[in-house]
Order: structure tokens, then sequence, then C-alpha cells
């Protein structure tokens, strides 16, 4: 497994815990020394415990000596980042870079398994550098296959993703590659074939056009939330009505203040670029990406409204620094737009995340403005108002009571529709949802 973070490490600890010998390799020294004296650099639930047991059994090793890993291996994973560049093309430099170790490295037979996410074509593209340099060795005797398997993680749940998946997309030209990753993969799937066979650009398409739809529910939602917020609608109604239709169906159907992570807003800006080189433009996905940067937006102008332009002078607690639950993934986070927006009309910010929070403040502006407190509660003391970004489950039955007594204030900006607004009403609170109407 070339690449330990998220999705290589992820996916190396759950091969090796179904009976396989995995090494995970990094060119990152201080990481890997990490990872081998059990500090893992990600948080994700069920992880830590998976891994140690997998060291201890054997099953798993770490290192930076991709030839050590290569030796014994026949399938060889890349999972290296492929961050956006300023185009919001996918910088492949760290794939081609595995992809022409591989080929200066490798003595045997292998299956090149591409797991990052990469725009369609990519696959063929490793081939051909893991085949230059193998020329370059004139080693005419070496051989080797390609495969493009997407990871269809949702981080918080990542575990459970790839123990229990929907469905498992294996990308290959060669049937007896497809063989041999079906029975790879088989240990995930025993009772149900959920193992997808496909051509490779088909396989790499996949991914992209699943994240994108996913992100086009989600704004559409938020769209549709703030026409709700004109007409008088409630888009909890809204929701409920709509996906109660078996075509339509209730995931990702629900307004907030936009999505963030490592995935969709880089996979979407990655298919936006591909199709303009193509000749072949996503429309629907340049208004998706818009929809997802003004949310932000219309959500920051709800507390500006409130407080008529002015926050001079006001504390806002913020709950909710990382992109979601259950991560401390802050990568395009809202609280990273929204926090600095708040501080440069003269709020002070009191922030709380449960796991995000030393991520957050690598992110966010350095000054004496923002008060990164040890709990939620104390986020609220002396607070105007409450701003809540991140849905942890912590945050969903809070002590109502409490707040108001700790709150100086009495307004709470609830950007993920976590309260009911009649009750908030009923006990005292100035109560400000995405699409909602009290009734």
């Amino acid at each position: 497994m070339i690449g330990t973070g998220y999705v290589g490490l992820v996916t190396g600890t759950c091969l090796a815990e179904v009976g396989n010998h995995v090494w995970c390799v990094d060119v990152d020294q201080r990481k890997i020394e990490k990872l081998q004296n059990g500090e893992i650099p990600i948080y994700e639930p069920g992880l830590e415990d998976i891994v140690a047991r997998n060291v201890k059994q054997g099953r798993l090793q770490f290192t930076t000596d991709l030839k050590e890993a290569l030796d014994d291996s026949l399938f060889v994973f890349i999972a290296v980042g492929t961050p956006p560049g300023e185009d919001g093309s996918a910088d492949l430099s760290y794939v081609f870079n595995a992809a022409k170790q591989i080929g200066a490295s490798m003595e045997n037979y292998k299956i090149v398994v591409a797991k990052s996410t990469i725009p369609v074509g990519t696959t063929e593209k490793i081939a051909g550098h893991i085949s230059q340099e193998i020329a370059s060795r004139d080693r005419k005797d070496l051989d080797f296959d390609v495969a493009f398997c997407p990871e269809f993680l949702k981080e918080g749940s990542a575990i459970d993703d790839f123990m229990k998946p929907d469905r498992i997309v294996v990308g290959t030209q060669n049937s007896r590659t497809a063989e041999l990753l079906k029975e790879l993969f088989s240990p995930f799937c025993m009772r149900e074939n959920r193992i997808i066979s496909m051509s490779i650009p088909s396989a790499e398409l996949t991914k992209y056009a699943s994240n994108s739809m996913l992100a086009t529910r989600i704004s559409f939602m938020n769209q549709l939330a703030r026409f709700c917020e004109k007409v008088g609608a409630d888009i909890d109604q809204v929701r409920h009505g709509m996906g109660s239709d078996s075509r339509i169906g209730s995931a990702f159907l629900y307004p907030g203040v936009g999505y963030g992570g490592s995935c969709f807003p880089k996979d979407v800006k990655a298919l936006i670029h591909s199709g303009i080189e193509n000749q072949s433009p996503m429309t629907l996905l340049e208004s998706v990406e818009e929809i997802n940067k003004t949310q932000r937006e219309w959500f920051y102008q709800k507390v500006l409204n409130h407080y008529d332009g002015d926050l001079t002078g006001k504390t806002l607690a913020v709950w909710g620094l990382s992109f979601k639950p259950n991560t401390d993934d802050v990568r395009e986070a809202p609280a990273l737009d929204i926090i600095p927006w708040l501080l440069e009309k003269g709020a002070t910010v009191r922030a709380y995340d449960p796991v995000g929070q030393e991520n957050a403040k690598a992110e966010l502006p350095k000054t004496d403005s923002i008060i990164y407190c040890e709990d939620n509660y104390q986020a609220l003391e002396n607070a105007d108002g409450l701003l809540l970004l991140t849905e942890w489950l912590p945050f969903r039955r809070p002590e109502f009571d409490r707040m108001k007594e700790l709150m100086a204030g009495d307004v709470i900006f609830d950007g993920r529709n976590q309260y009911n607004p009649e009750q908030m009403n009923a006990m005292g609170f100035v109560y400000h949802g995405i699409g909602r109407c009290v009734l």
C-alpha cells in the first residue's frame, strides 16, 4: 500500500484484518516511525485498535523502503494524494511518481491497483510510466497488469464502509486480474456478491460521478432551502415529501452550510476540469460548486442581518470545526470560512470541536479573538449567540436550560437544522435555521 493517508491506512489495515500480509509504505519517515510506535495520524473511530491488533499479529507493517515491500507482494496499491491544482485539475504528480518507483523497483509480476481518485485515462498513464521504467532497466522479463478500484469510504465510518461495502468496483481490461482482485476482496462480501467488474475508464468515472451526484443533491437542497425562506415553506417538510418517493430516497437531502472535506470539493472541481478538457462542459456541476460556495456566505449573512451588520463587541460561540462529525478533518470545513468573516466584522469567537480543534487552529487566523474551549458549554460563556456548524452527537440534545444560563444572548444560528424551531422559540431562544418556518 503506497501512501499512508486516509485511504491507504484504512485500506491496508482492513485488508490485513481479514488475513492478508500488508506493507504500508510512505516517504514520510516521521509518519512511518509514529505508525510503528502505534500512533495514528488521523482520527477514525476504531482504526487505532485494528492497527494495533494487526501489527501485533504480524500482518501489518510500515516502512519507507518500497523495494522491501514490493519483493513479496502480488498486489501493489497506489493510494497517494491527488490534491486540486489552481485550475481545479487533480495534481497527479504523486501518483505518477509512485508508478515510476514501482517500475524502477519491481523484480517480478505485479498487479498495480490505483486506489487514489484519478481522472479518466490516468490508469493507462500509470501503466505507461511503469513500462518506461522497466524499459530503461532493459528488463523485458518483467510483466505487470494495472487496475483501478475506487474507494467509497466515508470519514467517520470508514471501517464499516470497507468491511461491509455497498459495492466494490473493479476496473480492469484483464479477466485474470479481475478474478484475482475478486478473490482478494471476496471476504468483504461473503453473503452477497457486491463486486462489480467494469472497464477502467468506467471505474475511474464511477468514483467522480458518485461523489458529484451526492454533492449535487446537497446543493439542490441548499438552494431549495433559500427559496423556502422566501415563500414560507419548510425545507424539512419538503424533504420528507420528496424522500418518500422511492425514486428519490432520503439520503443526502439535508440542507446546511455546504459540503466540505477532502473528497466532494476536490472531485467536483476535477470533473468540471475534465469536462472542459474533453469539450464536454459540466455546467450542472459548475452550478453545484457555486451554490456550495455561496451557501456559506448566505448563512453568514443571516448572522450579519440579525445584528444589523455590526458584530463589534459581540461574542459568538461556534460548535463544530471539522467538516463533518466523527473526524478531525477540517479540509474545506465551513468554519474555516465563516470564522474569519466573523472576526473581520469585529466579533470574538469562542470555538469548540470534539476532535478537530488542533487541526483547525493550524488553519484559522492566529489571533486572541478566537478562544478555543474545552467543551461546548464553556464556549457558550457570555456568548451573544451560537453558530452550530457541525452536527456532532453531543450537540444534538444539549441542556438548553444550562445554555440559557451561560449565554449573554439568546440567539441560535443552526447551520445543520438540529433543533426544532417551535421548541426553541417556546424556550425563549431566537432561532435561525436553514429553510425553516415557524408555524
